[in-house]
């Protein structure tokens, strides 16, 4: 699958190397300290962003007709509910089943749905993910705690800039709830890449 990136030439225009810049200058200006942006982060990266692709996988549990759309067409279906923008121009949507498991990497940098999941976890950017993911999912998903049957089929989705994967999960017997506001709250970000399932300890 194949990346536009260039990664010798960092692009100035990067949304993070940008982000990174003006960071940089914030905290030298002393307008605000490092451990706040880390807790701003970490907000967006397990709560805030991830609240949305809860949504979006609530009411595709709830309702058939709004999950075939979305299986359909990822970008669209999750328009309906009011989430797009910026690194999520064509989000592909791939759905979990009791014989195919779905994980999502990107190989070559970080390519993320981030309208959304927030900002990408520090593990999905490390080299050693990106490159496990692919050449030994079984094992990387066992250390996630994730521990699947011989007979599930895991395939492993390669994001690019060209087109981001967002896993749709398997709602458990066990979750119980008739609003998307009730079902919400069980669907982690983890179960959204595909590295933990639904109701799974984080």
């Amino acid at each position: 699958m194949s990346h536009d990136h260039d990664h010798h030439h960092p692009d100035p225009a990067d949304p993070a190397i940008r982000t990174e810049a003006i960071e940089q200058l914030l905290v030298e200006k002393g307008l605000v300290t490092a451990e706040r942006i880390e807790a701003l982060i970490h907000q967006y990266e397990e709560e805030i962003g991830p609240l949305n692709g809860a949504q979006v996988v609530a009411k595709a549990w709830l309702d058939p007709e709004y999950r075939r759309r979305l299986l359909a067409d990822g970008t669209a279906g999750i328009a309906e509910l009011g989430f797009g923008g910026a690194q999520g121009e064509r989000i592909v949507v791939v759905e979990n089943t009791d014989t195919v498991h779905n994980l999502v990497v990107c190989t070559l940098c970080s390519c993320y749905p981030w309208p959304v999941l927030g900002l990408p976890p520090s593990w999905y950017k490390s080299p050693e993910y990106r490159a496990r993911a692919v050449r030994e999912p079984r094992a990387v998903l066992a250390e996630f705690g994730t521990t699947l049957a011989d007979e599930v089929e895991i395939k492993v989705w390669d994001s690019s800039a060209e087109v981001r994967y967002f896993v749709l999960p398997q709602r458990p017997e066990t979750v119980v709830g008739d609003t998307v506001d009730e079902l919400a709250p069980f669907v982690s970000r983890d179960s959204m890449i595909g590295v933990r399932l639904v109701g799974a300890p984080q």
